[in-house]
């Protein structure tokens, strides 16, 4: 992480803007949305992630349907070498 100090100014609407070196380095576009914390040191501004967190026990067996045997690993490599093998047929690849 950069040492290297910024400056800016707090508009009268309470705006800041970040310099584009930083907006850069973080790959924030116009749009980008921002957590902010307050912290012992100061303001820590971070992107808001673009999923929410989740637990694998939130989505364990998602993919399972009552009723359905489970796929094999087996079953879902040949599932994806038929695609693979289909797409190149169609000049996919």
């Amino acid at each position: 992480m950069s040492s290297e100090a910024h400056m800016t100014i707090v508009s009268t609407k309470g705006q800041v803007i970040l310099p584009k070196a930083i907006r850069d380095k973080r790959r924030w576009k116009p749009g980008t949305r921002l957590v902010i914390k307050e912290t012992a040191d100061g303001i820590l501004l971070k992107a808001v992630p673009l999923f929410a967190p989740t637990r694998p026990e939130d989505v364990f067996g998602m993919l399972h349907r009552p009723g359905e045997q489970a796929r094999t690993i087996e079953d879902m490599n040949d599932a994806i070498a038929d695609e693979v093998l289909a797409r190149h047929a169609r000049g996919r690849y």
